[in-house]
């Protein structure tokens, strides 16, 4: 989910021109981005209130350019591998919903959800254009600076877990 809409408004503010949707199943949640969203004046966000095993109801086919997955739980009990944002289950339902080579950005604190991402990118052969095992330790090689820059985007929980000391890992990878 989304959270508080801190990723989706900040990337709205990087880029205006494109649109944007916060997606999350938590109304609380989703309010404090949309006020935020008013707040600031954006035009290009908007909040949408559903269950990410309903994406394919939400979005047609080819109707998404990119997803950023951002902090989402890591699900650590082996019998849940399956409820990860990357597993083979959301991978397929995101390549219905992602234009031709769009793109899935992942942003986390857990070592195991981005070993798994990346064991995930290597097993359906696609292709890997970004990884980084600490954003904020080194720059992400072939990242150009302005997406960069929306790395450093920073949500409530990325604080919490940057004040404890962990690194934050990011994968970019394209689909179809």
């Amino acid at each position: 989910g989304c959270g508080k809409g801190e990723y989706t408004t900040g990337l709205a503010q990087f880029r205006p021109d494109r649109n944007y949707i916060g997606v999350d199943i938590k109304g609380a949640r989703i309010w404090r981005g949309a006020r935020t969203a008013l707040e600031l004046g954006l035009k290009n966000v908007g909040f949408l209130r559903a269950h990410v095993d309903h994406l394919l109801r939400c979005f047609a086919p080819g109707e998404v350019s990119e997803i950023w997955l951002t902090f989402s739980d890591p699900q650590p009990a082996k019998s849940k591998a399956r409820k990860r944002l990357t597993s083979p289950l959301f991978l397929a339902r995101y390549k219905e919903v992602l234009v031709p080579g769009g793109i899935i950005h992942l942003k986390t604190d857990s070592p195991l959800l981005y070993d798994y991402t990346l064991e995930q990118v290597a097993a359906h052969g696609l292709p890997l254009l970004q990884k980084s095992e600490d954003v904020y330790g080194e720059l992400v090689p072939g990242l150009p600076p302005a997406e960069q820059e929306v790395l450093n985007i920073r949500t409530f929980y990325e604080r919490m877990w940057l004040g404890e000391g962990k690194k934050i890992h990011y994968v970019r990878f394209a689909i179809n």
